[in-house]
């Protein structure tokens, strides 16, 4: 994947990808706002078609995801919460599967940010809260004591 950024005039530059291009007019949408936008995009793709695949289909999708930053720069995200809210076709069991296979399967950008940041979520399913401010167990950003896990010998 290649991105190339060129500077057009004051604060406007073209992000040119090999399938488009696109303007980032800043400070009217900020780097950082493209980035979150851009991570909660991959997820939100995802719940589009994880279900598809399955033969089921989402409506009415929104997600909403908010951010805690570091207060010193680079004022990386400390945390990151994501709100699901969509209705389906499925039960609630397969519709929390599909929000957690986007989360630690399949979205690449969240999994780039997910050592680093402490990221949770909370799910509204055919208007029904279903999960609220679950936390990512493999997220990085959050230390959660599993106590003593016994193992398989090898």
């Amino acid at each position: 994947m290649k991105v190339t950024i060129t500077h057009q005039d004051a604060m406007k530059f073209e992000a040119k990808t090999a399938k488009s291009s696109f303007i980032i007019d800043c400070p009217t949408i900020s780097p950082v706002e493209y980035f979150l936008s851009g991570i909660i995009t991959c997820s939100a793709t995802d719940m589009i078609l994880i279900p598809k695949n399955q033969g089921k289909t989402v409506t009415d999708l929104v997600v909403d995801g908010e951010v805690v930053r570091a207060e010193p720069h680079p004022a990386k995200f400390e945390t990151l919460h994501l709100t699901y809210t969509f209705n389906s076709d499925a039960d609630d069991t397969t519709a929390a599967r599909w929000v957690m296979a986007s989360l630690e399967t399949y979205c690449s950008t969240i999994n780039t940010i997910r050592n680093t940041t402490a990221i949770s979520y909370s799910i509204v399913h055919n208007g029904t809260m279903i999960r609220e401010n679950e936390k990512m167990i493999s997220g990085g950003g959050s230390s959660i004591d599993l106590g003593e896990i016994e193992s398989c010998p090898s």
